[in-house]
């Protein structure tokens, strides 16, 4: 053995020394490697690898289970649905304005169809029924498949409803309600002035509806009552002029919320076309701001319970405040029931500084802010009015735009008796009265 005192530089670990064995190896046995692998590790490995086999097949199991029930849930579900024509009778109201799903919950709550599903994927797989459903109230039966009740609901004939154009006046109104649930003449009018109180109209209109008949198609059952359909029609006008925050948009046009709605009554008279009614509503609002006569033929007509072309001298002479010759000024209440296109333009009128207008002739209204330029238009209304045979479709008809049934409301725009080579007064084929200017009406 060597002495390492004696020997100093033989430290164990130095180069020549004595290596020392780790304690507890036998002398002679084999070193461990250091790279050598662990039998441990080993085994966890496997263990790992066949762990991530066993997720690997549930998850792809589960995966594949997922997939298969997505592919399941795009298949279309099977709806329910009645076979044939049905039997019984049941009265199903459509309101103006229904979608398909408002049409199918009222079709299965009476019975009709077996399933909203059912209906929806007939109506919207039928080129047909496009469009095509009226608003109304149908007879119908129950238990009906789904194309038979599309079938019912796509024909016109079928809607027994009640449809107000835009425009009418109360008295038209009165007449066609008295028509379609078969009362006796003047039967509505006396209910709207005796039940007036029951209409609902706001405390402004004094209890006079002209205005607040709102022109849309309503459905009449067995039991429609005339003060039923009266209620229903103050109630949607109550929401049409709620809209676009009308109070605000009045204020800020100097009129209260019935004057909005009287200047929309006017619009619907004036215009003789939509794309109109916006400059029509401008030429009021701009000769209300002047302090300008209105010199609306449609008003005077109004008071006169009458619809033409031809204003003469003595009407503009009438002692009536809807005599807008006269009477700065709004008049006193609306002159008819406004549709939302004319209420739309009293709301949003276009901008400019037109003071005047006449229609010309059928599509051809002609807006300036010039007196001259008014009196030769005028000239030349009176000139295509003299030349038109009665008979001629190209002469201005008494008609209003927005009238769907030809029933006049009122003067269309540019109706007003013109001979204003003086005066500059669109106002009709007899001789102008000497006024400072006049719109077209």
């Amino acid at each position: 053995m060597t002495d390492q005192d004696f020997h100093p530089g033989l430290t164990p670990g130095h180069l020549g020394a004595p290596v020392l064995e780790p304690e507890g190896r036998p002398p002679g046995a084999p070193r461990t490697r250091s790279d050598a692998p662990d039998p441990h590790r080993r085994r966890n490995g496997l263990a790992c690898a066949l762990t991530a086999l066993s997720l690997i097949g549930v998850f792809g199991g589960a995966g594949l289970t997922g997939y298969a029930w997505l592919q399941e849930q795009r298949k279309p579900r099977v709806a329910a649905d009645y076979a044939g024509q049905g039997t019984g009778s049941v009265q199903v109201s459509v309101p103006e304005g229904a979608g398909l799903s408002q049409i199918a919950y009222a079709l299965v709550r009476n019975g009709v169809v077996a399933s909203s599903l059912a209906f929806t994927r007939e109506a919207k797989g039928s080129a047909a029924a496009a469009g095509r459903i009226q608003p109304g109230t149908y007879t119908m039966k129950q238990r009906m498949s789904a194309a038979a009740a599309l079938a019912v609901l796509i024909d016109p004939a079928n809607a027994n409803g009640l449809t107000i154009p835009e425009g009418w006046r109360g008295y038209q109104i009165y007449a066609a309600i008295d028509r379609k649930l078969g009362l006796p003449d003047g039967t509505t009018q006396r209910t709207a002035q005796e039940q007036g109180a029951e209409l609902g109209l706001p405390d402004f209109t004094k209890g006079s509806p002209e205005g607040y008949l709102f022109p849309a198609t309503y459905s009449v059952t067995d039991g429609t009552t005339a003060i039923e359909l009266l209620k229903q029609m103050v109630d949607r006008a109550g929401k049409e002029f709620s809209r676009d925050d009308a109070n605000v948009v009045a204020q800020n046009l100097g009129q209260s919320l019935y004057g909005l709605v009287t200047v929309a009554s006017m619009v619907q008279g004036e215009a003789d076309n939509t794309e109109d009614m916006g400059r029509v509503a401008r030429v009021i609002y701009n000769r209300l701001a002047r302090a300008m006569p209105l010199q609306l033929d449609s008003t005077i007509n109004y008071a006169l319970g009458r619809s033409t072309l031809n204003t003469t001298v003595t009407d503009t002479r009438l002692d009536s405040p809807y005599n807008t010759y006269l009477h700065p000024g709004l008049p006193p209440t609306p002159i008819s029931n406004p549709g939302r296109q004319a209420i739309m333009a009293a709301l949003d009128p276009v901008p400019g500084d037109w003071l005047y207008f006449v229609t010309v002739k059928p599509g051809d209204t002609r807006f300036t802010d010039s007196f001259e330029v008014q009196q030769r238009n005028v000239a030349e209304f009176n000139a295509n009015r003299a030349s038109a045979k009665p008979s001629d479709p190209a002469a201005p008809s008494g008609s209003p735009s927005g009238s769907p049934s030809g029933v006049p409301s009122g003067s269309p725009a540019g109706s007003a008796a013109a001979s204003a080579a003086a005066s500059g007064s669109a106002a009709a084929s007899a001789p102008a009265a000497p006024m400072d200017g006049a719109t077209g009406g």
